[in-house]
């Protein structure tokens, strides 16, 4: 397969990050008889620094040429809340741009990392759990104004809207264990009950091999860290899914493991680990380049359609950590030696995906 994949580095810890990640695109390519043109595009902080703009035209233009998007980190303290151009804002026109609405971000607890994350044990064993996040409505993308000391961020949903992201939700449960927790705050908000009321109904009449449960945004924070075996898919609007997600990262011990996709209607999409730019650790060599990696390996299965690709870069990132193979973020007191360093912790994988060829 001839493939082109934007790869956005970003800032931070961002470029590091995605450098593992392209080593093991092209390790990807070369045993499988693959030709990836890996198209390097400036993007975020570092674009604003060049261009004056964190999605220059050329960038966005090659994105969207491209089959697939894979995005390291973006921002940091250089440009803050009160810089006048942030990145944060083309990070939100680019999936505007690309039509991604769908985020997907798996939770799932290795085993040889329970004792990395910092609740016991028996309560993250045979976590698997997948957050469906609508993304491209809701506060974020509502009107904004600041009128002398009243701030205002709307926040609206159509039906369409709504409809849409819960028929993403509803095609990957009916391909695991069969349900949805859709989350909201209905007791307050219209919006929460229109997304109730919409998910409910297309779920029964579309779905009807899958149950919905609906569940308040406070109850499922604390319900996700005492009883996260609970969940299978976890549907859920962009804001709320925004801080959920983050905070089950830590039922798999560190954000730095944990990839996420963004999808729309076609085939491209943007790929990127749920973690930020780190700007503390920057240039230091030390982050976890995994979520990165499974990043890349969902833009295999996801955009290219590569399901034994993808599936071989997640079994060597498992042999790696099973192995006994750490970064910094996910090491322990019983680990012998030093945790490994970004490239190092490439290396592993490589290896790994070596021996099984």
């Amino acid at each position: 397969m001839k493939a082109r994949i934007a790869v956005l580095g970003g800032d931070g810890i961002g470029p590091e990050v995605v450098a593992e990640a392209m080593r093991v695109l092209r390790a990807v390519a070369e045993r499988h008889g693959h030709d990836f043109e890996l198209d390097e595009l400036p993007f975020g902080g570092v674009a604003i620094d060049a261009y004056g703009d964190g999605l220059p035209s050329a960038t966005l233009e090659g994105c969207l040429a491209a089959d697939g998007v894979l995005l390291g980190a973006i921002g940091g303290p250089k440009w803050g809340p009160e810089a006048p151009v942030r990145p944060e804002a083309a990070l939100l026109r680019l999936r505007a741009e690309l039509g991604v609405y769908a985020n997907l971000r798996p939770i799932k607890v290795h085993p040889a990392l329970r004792d990395a994350s910092p609740l016991k044990p028996e309560v993250v064993d045979g976590v698997n759990l997948l957050f469906v996040r609508e993304l491209t409505g809701g506060i974020y993308f509502g009107k904004k104004s600041l009128i002398g000391d009243r701030a205002v961020d709307e926040c609206a949903y159509t039906v369409a809207e709504v409809e849409r992201i819960t028929r993403v939700a509803g095609r990957l449960a009916a391909r695991r264990r069969g349900k949805i927790t859709q989350i909201d705050k209905s007791n307050v908000l219209e919006t929460s009950r229109l997304w109730r009321r919409v998910s409910e109904r297309v779920i029964a009449s579309e779905f009807p091999e899958v149950s919905i449960e609906h569940m308040l945004v406070d109850s499922a924070a604390m319900q996700l860290i005492r009883n996260p075996r609970h969940f299978d898919v976890i549907l859920t609007e962009n804001l709320f899914g925004d801080v959920l997600t983050d905070e089950g990262a830590m039922l798999a011990g560190s954000l730095g493991v944990l990839p996420s996709a963004a999808l729309g209607e076609g085939r491209r999409g943007l790929y990127e680990p749920i973690h930020g730019s780190a700007p503390d650790i920057a240039g230091r060599g030390i982050a976890n380049p995994i979520g990165t990696i499974m990043s890349a390996a969902m833009l295999l299965r996801h955009s290219l359609g590569l399901d034994a690709e993808a599936s071989s870069i997640e079994k060597a990132v498992g042999r790696a950590l099973s192995s006994g193979a750490r970064t910094a973020d996910i090491a322990d007191a019983a680990m012998s030696g030093a945790p490994l360093s970004t490239s190092a912790m490439g290396d592993a994988i490589l290896a790994e995906l070596a021996a099984a060829e």
